[in-house]
Formats: C-alpha cells, structure tokens, sequence
C-alpha cells in the first residue's frame, strides 16, 4: 500500500472516474422509479461507502464513482441556455458513420435521447457539477480536497456526431466557429465556478478524439457529401476549441483529458486504431497536463507515439482492462509500463527513470461509463483497483 506522501495530481495509480453502481441503487433509480428527492440520501450512502472503498485501496483521486449520472457525460449539456434535450431524436440528424452511432444502430439500438442547440448558448451561472464536489469534500480532509477528481463531458461531444448544418440552427450560428465560441465561454464559466469551490483537478472524457484514429470512421467521412471540411481539419478546431475552453483556468488547476475507444452494453467497444495518426497534434498542440490513454488491447496500438509527449506533459497508461474480470498478469503490465517509458524516454532526449516520472497507471476506461456497468461485478471491479494500485507500487515504490 502507498503511503501519505503529498503529491498533485496525476497520481501513479489512477482510475478514470466512473465505477460500478450497487445493485440497490440502480433498482431504485430505474426499477422504482424513484424522485431525484427520495434518491439523494440512496446515492449519498453509496458515494460514501464507494469513496471509503477508494482510499481502502490507496487510490487519491478520489470520485463519486458518477453515482448521481445516468451516463458519463452527466447533465451539463442540458444545463446550458440555448441548449435543449429530445426524447427519441430523429436519425436523420446524425452521421451514421460516427463509431457510437454505428454501434448502437448494429445492436438494434437507436439513440434515446440528445441535446440539440436551439438558441445562443450560454452559462447560467449554475453549476451541474458543484453539488457532486461539495459533497465529496464532505467525505474527505480538507487537505485532500484538491485530489478529488471531477469528470466532465467533451465540448465537442454534440458537434462531432451531427450532420454538417444539424448542429446548432444557421440562424443562430453561422459557423462553427461562432458556435465554438460560445460553447468555450460556457466552460469557462463553468471551470470558474468549480475552480472557486476548490476544485483542482479535472478529467474531460472524451472518446470523440481517438475517433479520428478510426480508419473506418474516416472512410465514412470521406465519403459523407455533406462534409465540407476534412476529418483533420476538424480535429485541429476541436484542439483549439479544448484550448479555448481551459484558457482562463489557473495554472493549479490540473487539466487531464481521456481518450477511450467506448464503453457499451455487454462491455462492446465502438472504435479501433492506434493514436500514430493523431499523436502530434494530440500530445503538442492540446494544453493538457496529462493523458489517461486507453492500452488494455492491440486495438488501441502500440506506444510508439507516445515519443510525441513533451517532457512537461504526463500520461497514465491503461493497461488494465474494465470490461471484463480476468486479471491481467502483473509482471507483464509492468514490463509494458517500462516499454512505454523506454519510447518516451527516447523521443525526448532522457533515461527511462525521468520518462517513467511522467508516467501512471489506470485501466483503460470507466466500469460504468452507462449506469448499468460493463460486465464485471463490484468485487471483480475491486480486483481491477487493487491490481493498478499493486503495479504502480511496485513500478514507483511509496510513491501515491
């Protein structure tokens, strides 16, 4: 087990946020049907008995397991002026070839529900996410609180999947340049608020960007007569939009960014293809501090970009999978650990030791991106956990 020592995020072992629900709470929730009022002292029950488990483990960044979320992405989008939530939204209005939409129309789903820009977007003032903190803060030192994690959704996350002209009316925004502008203000709105109460260390999800790793998605896209602007020039205005967004954020606010390849019914994954494609951009133009990549299979590629990760920037490798309850071979993960560090060593210019600095562990996702959960129970999910904190023991010893 690590010891007390202090240290900012990111931490040597880490998990990506979202954890398994008790079976209890998500009876009550889609079984009973309970309020929002009858389920809060449900979930503030769980969130406790999840965070204890967390520190029982050794884990510091410490999350509410996204106990209070019916998916990953939580309710900022629906939050936002400007912003609406449709029940059963038209097909017609999304690209079919975007890795989610695909695999929900091959398993016979479509989506249930969206948020679809109707008017100039703008911040409330009201955070979605401040109650989640300030009750974590409530279950932990305040010395700690700057280790306790937040996950939130993907500015790009209701662009990405839209039509071209689907995603906000041409009478609002005439481009998507006027409508980045205002989704980044809404972040950084946002950020502010949550700065104030003391937050201090953030992770976007975001399976969106490692999309554009998918030769399968970009194939789609090249043959999409309605797109007017390549794949590639659209990820470089998701990079400056992300930029944008985090602008005014303090320099002691620790920013990370997760790239998956997607969590779905019976542990299904949307997308494959390495990060080579995206790399540079990826890991020298986004102003992230850290990376929490997804590693645990041969569909997310070998380490070899990671050579494009600057001295001053971190990655935590998901080398562990939550999708299923066997355990990974340990010395294995960690000889894996030592590849990655030996080819980021080499792309900068330094010694294993100082690449392996820059350098945690995770698995490779959340166990319940949806509420419902991968197909893995609570005790094997806390297998998982004891395992990435064992290999980041053994790799960093006494380090957190």
């Amino acid at each position: 087990m690590s010891t007390t020592l202090h240290r900012n995020p990111p931490f040597r072992a880490e998990h990506l946020g979202s954890l398994k629900r008790p079976q209890s709470l998500l009876d009550a929730r889609y079984r009973d049907n309970k309020s929002d009022n009858e389920l809060q002292p449900l979930e503030d029950a769980a969130i406790k008995e999840i965070v204890q488990t967390q520190q029982s483990l050794g884990y510091r960044a410490l999350s509410d397991g996204e106990y209070r979320r019916h998916m990953f992405w939580g309710t900022f989008w629906p939050s936002l002026d400007g912003m609406q939530e449709v029940s059963n939204p038209p097909l017609s209005t999304f690209r079919t070839y975007i890795p989610d939409i695909a695999a929900f129309l091959e398993t016979g789903h479509k989506p249930g529900e969206s948020v679809y820009c109707v008017g100039k977007i703008r911040h409330t003032g009201v955070s979605t996410y401040l109650a989640q903190f300030e009750y974590l803060k409530t279950l932990v030192d305040k010395s700690r609180w700057g280790e306790i994690k937040v996950t939130i959704t993907a500015p790009n996350w209701y662009h990405l999947r839209y039509v071209e002209g689907k995603a906000y009316p041409r009478d609002v925004y005439e481009n998507d340049g006027e409508y980045f502008e205002d989704i980044a203000r809404a972040y950084q709105v946002e950020l502010g608020i949550l700065y104030e109460a003391g937050l201090r260390n953030v992770q976007f999800d975001d399976p969106n960007l490692a999309y554009f790793c998918s030769e399968k998605m970009l194939s789609g896209w090249k043959t999409d007569p309605n797109n007017t602007t390549t794949a590639d020039e659209l990820l470089t205005n998701y990079i400056s939009l992300y930029n944008n967004c985090i602008s005014a954020a303090p320099a002691d606010m620790h920013m990370g960014i997760h790239l998956c390849r997607g969590n779905f019914v019976n542990s299904r994954h949307f997308s494959e293809g390495g990060y080579d494609r995206i790399a540079v951009q990826l890991f020298t133009k986004l102003n992230m501090h850290t990376y929490y990549l997804e590693y645990d299979t041969p569909r997310a590629g070998g380490f070899e970009p990671l050579a494009h990760l600057p001295k001053h920037k971190n990655v935590v490798l998901g080398v562990v999978t939550s999708k299923f309850p066997e355990l990974e071979d340990k010395e294995e993960m960690k000889r894996r650990v030592f590849q990655a560090a030996d080819v980021m060593a080499k792309g900068q210019g330094e010694s294993r030791e100082e690449a392996l600095k820059r350098v945690g562990v995770s698995p490779q996702c959340g166990f319940a991106s949806h509420a419902e959960g991968n197909l893995i129970d609570i005790e094997g999910m806390k297998k998982k956990l004891a395992l990435v904190r064992e290999i980041a023991d053994e790799v960093w010893p006494g380090e957190p």
